[in-house]
């Protein structure tokens, strides 16, 4: 069986999926910067070290992800067609074509790359992880005696041990294009993931709700970082923390 190459592979994501991938007993190699067990040593950003790295691979799962994703990808793309067009399996992220971020025009100018590449692809988006919403939460609790949150905001969060299970998925079958978005299994208001996160936390803390001026909280706001009709992972926000040592 050719090696699954992963990128990103050290990632929050990419940790997770190397180790299902290898627990299916798929051979998977991990693109590092640095020299580790499993690692191939390379670098999208300068290109050194990719075409060794994809040298007898059939499928790539895109998790690498930057300010430069654009850029970086397209090295990737071209090495891929040098090396036999292997199936590139993309996680991108829900809203990106709706919500107004440089970070996410990164993402969609990535799947546009793929679309328009040639290679058998599959693109898969998925709803804000976990970590993510407890690290804005974090950010936001620092201020003194209230944690202040956008009002009207709601998240969809999404464990990556069910992201990785679909993408463990989608790199066994054939390539697909952009299927079917992943979202977590529940659509939250904002100050309620707040109040879940504080009782973990065995914090007592005031929520307050606030408004928030711009077209990027008013995205938000109108629902474009949500999938209720895609509401298929299984692991809770609450379920997350325990598992994460925060609740207790």
């Amino acid at each position: 069986m050719a090696d699954t190459l992963v990128t990103g592979g050290t990632g929050t994501l990419g940790r997770v999926l190397v180790e299902r991938l290898r627990a299916d007993g798929r051979p998977t190699r991990v693109l590092s910067r640095r020299p580790g067990h499993g690692h191939v040593v390379g670098d999208l950003a300068t290109g050194e070290g990719i075409d060794a790295a994809l040298r007898g691979c059939d499928v790539v799962v895109h998790c690498a992800t930057g300010r430069k994703d654009a850029e970086t990808s397209a090295r990737l793309v071209e090495a891929a067609r040098r090396h036999g067009a292997p199936h590139l399996v993309y996680v991108s992220i829900v809203g990106i074509d709706r919500i107004p971020l440089g970070y996410y025009r990164q993402k969609l100018a990535v799947e546009r790359l793929l679309a328009d590449s040639g290679l058998p692809h599959t693109i898969l988006r998925a709803t804000q992880f976990h970590d993510l919403v407890a690290g804005m939460l974090g950010v936001l609790g620092r201020v003194p005696g209230v944690l202040p949150v956008p009002r009207g905001v709601a998240f969809q969060p999404v464990d990556v041990r069910d992201v990785a299970e679909r993408l463990a998925a989608l790199a066994a079958a054939r390539p697909a294009g952009r299927v079917a978005d992943l979202g977590g299994p529940q659509v939250r208001a904002f100050d309620d993931l707040a109040r879940a996160w504080l009782a973990a936390r065995d914090r007592r803390r005031r929520v307050v709700s606030l408004p928030v001026p711009g077209n990027l909280a008013a995205a938000v706001r109108g629902g474009a970082n949500l999938v209720p009709e895609h509401a298929d992972g299984t692991i809770t926000f609450e379920q997350y923390l325990r598992s994460a040592g925060v609740a207790g």
